[in-house]
């Protein structure tokens, strides 16, 4: 059965914004908040303040872009939430795009599974205070892991869209971390992949979360809008192309529309009356998915934060 939690719809420019969002997971049957990578309001310092205002719940980093912050830290940052919230935290990291990456050292990974992996072992073994020697061609650490400190766990998820990082997860992530994947592709490729790896590595395969974009269909809106206002600059990116284009959905940049039609027609974004809600959330259940994240980021851009607000609490009542 799978789990429903819910994904913060924009980046805060103010760490107070958070709070109403961290208030419905605490009120309600929303099993965590999720936040992406933040160019405004740093991440982990907007759920912190958020802990800070007695709303200690479950998060996730859904995910943090490892060309931002060195391991040390990224792990630093991951276990120091899970003091301040007093609750598990998954810290969901991705390599970026090649322009982020670009951005960052001058030039993209040649091997962003190379550079994962260096990444995802050093932070795991800082988070078990390892003594480490790790040199690696893009991430390396020599000295002791972080001194001990109670608190609850910190799982490492790892970004996934194609099956070569998915197979990486499955041998060194506690959890797969999807975005815009369709059910179909999830249950077909990403699974099957991710057991491939868990498999290899003699370990049980990680649990999968899947951001899904989502909004219920009223009179005045128009899905193709709203699927747009989502996830218009991720249709750009060519690693999501290339992963849409595996699952059978092509994008053609000069008619964004048609390619937002299509991630409507394949329950990408899934959208309708709440009935058809609960259907389009139960083809990811069956794909194997064990946590929905809601989306609305849709529905954020083109009617605010409090028909946001107001469409995750009514859509958590039905579903969670």
């Amino acid at each position: 059965m799978s789990t429903f939690s819910v994904l913060l719809p924009f980046m805060p420019m103010r760490s107070e914004q958070i709070v109403p969002y961290a208030a419905l997971v605490q009120a309600s049957t929303a099993y965590r908040l999720w936040q992406g990578q933040s160019m405004l309001a740093e991440t982990h310092q907007s759920f912190a303040y958020a802990a800070a205002m007695g709303l200690r719940v479950p998060v996730g980093t859904g995910v943090t872009l490892m060309p931002f912050r060195h391991p040390l830290e990224a792990a630093l940052q991951a276990r120091s939430l899970a003091a301040v919230t007093s609750n598990p935290v998954v810290a969901g990291l991705g390599p970026g795009g090649a322009s982020v990456q670009t951005m960052v050292y001058g030039k993209p990974y040649k091997s962003p599974i190379t550079a994962c992996r260096e990444y995802v072992t050093i932070v795991r073994g800082l988070l078990a205070g390892d003594d480490m020697a790790c040199s690696g061609e893009y991430f390396s650490f020599y000295g002791s892991g972080l001194a001990a400190l109670p608190g609850p766990p910190v799982e490492i998820g790892l970004g996934v869209l194609r099956p070569g990082m998915a197979r990486l997860a499955g041998e060194i992530a506690d959890v797969a971390i999807t975005w815009l994947t369709p059910p179909g592709y999830l249950r077909d490729c990403v699974l099957p992949a991710l057991r491939e790896g868990a498999a290899a590595a003699g370990r049980t395969a990680p649990r999968v979360v899947a951001i899904v974009p989502v909004a219920l269909s009223k009179p005045s809106r128009d899905p193709v809008k709203l699927v747009l206002a989502s996830n218009q600059g991720h249709l750009h990116g060519p690693h999501y192309q290339d992963m849409l284009r595996r699952a059978g959905i092509t994008i053609d940049t000069g008619d964004l529309a048609a390619g937002a039609r299509a991630l409507l027609d394949e329950n990408v974004f899934v959208s309708g009356d709440m009935e058809n809600l609960v259907k389009g959330f139960d083809a990811y259940r069956e794909a194997g998915v064990d946590e929905i994240v809601l989306n609305v980021t849709g529905v954020f851009h083109t009617e605010g934060g409090p028909a946001a607000l107001s469409e995750l609490a009514a859509i958590i009542t039905q579903v969670a």
